[in-house]
């Protein structure tokens, strides 16, 4: 068991129910985020480490422990609250667990110093992996809608930007880029942080278009960034491994450098003439196939796509659509949206 440092006779059994309790809640909390990370993300690692966790704190539950409990004349197993009745999506049953593990490992950790001082000291230790933990799934979390998502849209300076927005959110939208090239800094700001706000309201990604610095600040999931902007690592640098950075691309060789330097994703195009890309002719459909053979990572058509010349573009192979006029200047967004999101889940019948 190693090193043993004996309470004092008359607090060892309360010690040894309190020491029970809190490996049974931490046992408890990580089974449940094991599954997610098994199930959910499909992720060895994560759900190894997990593993580990658990059964380390299996040893050390001992039957000395064990046969100190007293559920019957245990005052807390009557005691709930209203939060503990329901989650609201699978963030927070994560978050809620974590927080469950993270306040049972402090108990045992101090606790412990009066039982098992080698036990307090990798308690220690496992609070801090669980907090590593826990920004690692935010990242994979991030990473995991990424690829789920399939409309992309990408704002334009409007009257109207937030009402658009949220309009789109509501018809199903998960990704969102905020793309302003000549408002002052103040309105960028202040702009990116409410729509940042705003779908996560939602349980959108955001991704703010060229400025790393507006990115972090208002702690959005993302940038993306042209093939002028900052070099992919200096983004990496600053916003961290957890966040999405996305790059735009033209031709294969841009593609391939994209990926080689670790971007999340890339956009393709553009397909179509764009005033967005006044000064970037077409790519066209022979890009678009070339990305359909040769992109590992999640890849987004873009430029003048919209309902009418959908279809071609979902023939030519492209699975992920970024929307600019076709939504910012929609008179519904939200059926627009809806109408976009339909047709990428059904694409079968273009091929």
């Amino acid at each position: 068991m190693g090193e043993q440092n004996k309470p004092p006779l008359n607090n060892s059994q309360a010690i040894y129910r309190i020491l029970d309790a809190n490996l049974d809640r931490a046992r408890e909390g990580l089974r449940i985020i094991e599954e997610w990370c098994r199930f959910g993300l499909n992720d060895s690692d994560l759900t190894q480490l997990c593993k580990q966790m658990r059964q380390q704190l299996g040893q050390w539950h001992s039957n000395e422990l064990r046969q100190a409990r007293d559920t019957p004349g245990d005052p807390g197993t009557h005691l709930t609250h209203p939060q503990e009745v329901e989650r609201t999506d699978i963030d927070h049953l994560l978050q809620v667990n974590l927080c469950r593990v993270q306040e049972a490992l402090r108990v045992l950790e101090e606790y412990a110093k009066l039982y098992n001082s080698d036990m307090a000291a990798r308690c220690k230790q496992m609070r801090y992996e669980v907090y590593s933990l826990e920004s690692e799934l935010l990242g994979k979390k991030r990473h995991h809608l990424l690829k789920q998502s399939s409309l992309y849209l990408v704002t334009a300076p409007s009257q109207n930007l937030f009402a658009v927005v949220e309009a789109a959110l509501q018809g199903g939208l998960t990704l969102v880029q905020y793309r302003e090239k000549n408002a002052d800094d103040t309105v960028r700001f202040s702009q990116a942080q409410k729509l940042c706000q705003l779908c996560h309201q939602y349980g959108a990604l955001f991704i703010v278009n060229d400025r790393i610095d507006i990115a972090l600040a208002v702690k959005a999931d993302g940038v993306h960034l042209g093939q002028q902007d900052a070099p992919i690592a200096l983004a990496r640098q600053v916003l961290g491994p957890q966040r999405i950075i996305g790059r735009s691309t033209t031709n294969p060789g841009e593609m391939q450098k994209a990926i080689a330097e670790g971007a999340d994703y890339i956009g393709v195009g553009p397909v179509y003439e764009t005033p967005t890309k006044p000064d970037k002719a077409p790519a066209g459909f022979e890009y678009v196939r070339h990305a359909l053979e040769n992109c590992p990572i999640p890849w987004f058509a873009i430029g003048g796509i919209n309902s009418q010349n959908l279809p071609e573009v979902l023939k030519a192979g492209a699975r992920r659509i970024a929307i600019v006029r076709a939504i910012m200047q929609a008179e519904q967004p939200t059926l627009m949206t809806q109408y976009f999101l339909a047709q990428l889940q059904h694409p079968v019948h273009y091929v």
